[in-house]
């Protein structure tokens, strides 16, 4: 029975890594159609409208502490910061070279965790993040030479989502996710509105309120609910199976958006770039297998209180 529920968490993480590229393909073609702003708005919008019948169903009480509200709200500007930042990215890099610039999070993750939780991290995984970066620099520098500073957007949408994460960890025992997320978004999306307002009154330029039309209009609603499902695959793939597990095919979600990018834009890396994104994928994978590794080694070790079985 357990073995079933980790097949689970598998297929579900499996299916979050399909269909996030298929979201972020579909984010690159809104780029030219919608500013970011609006994009944001309705993005966070389509979330909380989307996820309200889930929690509201589920019947579970929903009373946040002044303290869960205030992290939820920090939590939500790192949110919008990284969603803003992919928007740019995409508006200017490749698919494919984007998304695994910004697969330089999880390095990221790791040394706010040393930095802000105390916890250990070897010399081993910061080698390893080391390495993971330099792969980085290798797409990076490609692209830095065609499109400049706009090379850069995925770096931001990496520091924003780490910090994203590092906020929502300390919130996840406490509360729901999925009802997380509904309050996220529309937190979100209620502190958004008086500014699109405010800045179509105005004139802001890029900062106004308006109701995407024809392709617009549609290609939103499916990047709303393409994000919206890829979360709650991810979040009830966590429910059947360990983090440990889960972790090293979220770099499946690479040579997907690589495909994607090939089918949709006619994209691919040119060989420094796919060097560094092999290398970055490398790095990546040695650092998840080595915290399974230090884990398994850490409940192997008996404690006075659970005495070694013969």
């Amino acid at each position: 029975m357990t073995q079933d529920r980790t097949y689970l968490g598998i297929l579900l993480m499996l299916g979050f890594s399909m269909i996030a590229p298929i979201g972020d393909a579909i984010v690159k073609l809104l780029g030219p159609l919608i500013p970011v702003m609006l994009f944001s708005f309705y993005r966070f919008f389509l979330q909380a409208a989307f996820l309200a019948p889930i929690v509201l169903g589920s019947k579970q009480p929903l009373r946040p502490t002044p303290r869960q509200l205030g992290l939820i709200l920090l939590r939500s500007l790192f949110h919008f910061v990284g969603l803003g930042s992919v928007f740019m990215a995409l508006r200017y890099l490749p698919l494919a070279d984007a998304i695994a610039i910004a697969f330089v999070m999880p390095f990221i993750q790791l040394m706010l965790g040393k930095l802000f939780l105390n916890e250990v991290v070897g010399k081993h995984r910061i080698i390893a993040c080391a390495v993971g970066f330099s792969g980085t620099l290798l797409v990076i520098q490609p692209s830095f030479a065609v499109v400049g500073m706009a090379a850069l957007w995925p770096l931001g949408a990496a520091m924003a989502f780490a910090l994203f994460m590092l906020v929502g960890r300390q919130i996840a025992q406490e509360m729901d996710p999925i009802a997380i997320q509904m309050i996220s978004g529309g937190m979100a999306s209620a502190v958004l509105l008086p500014i699109l307002l405010i800045g179509g009154t105005l004139g802001w330029d890029g900062v106004a309120f308006a109701i995407p039309q024809g392709q617009a209009f549609w290609l939103m609603l499916a990047a709303g609910a393409l994000g919206t499902v890829a979360h709650l695959l991810m979040t009830w793939s966590l429910r059947f199976a360990p983090s440990a597990t889960l972790a090293p095919l979220t770099y499946i979600e690479i040579p997907i958006t690589t495909l994607v990018g090939f089918i949709v834009f006619g994209d691919l890396p040119n060989g420094l770039a796919a060097l560094g994104i092999c290398i970055t994928m490398a790095a990546g994978l040695y650092i998840i297998f080595r915290e399974r590794a230090t884990h398994r080694s850490l409940r192997a070790v008996p404690t006075p209180h659970s005495p070694a079985q013969p």
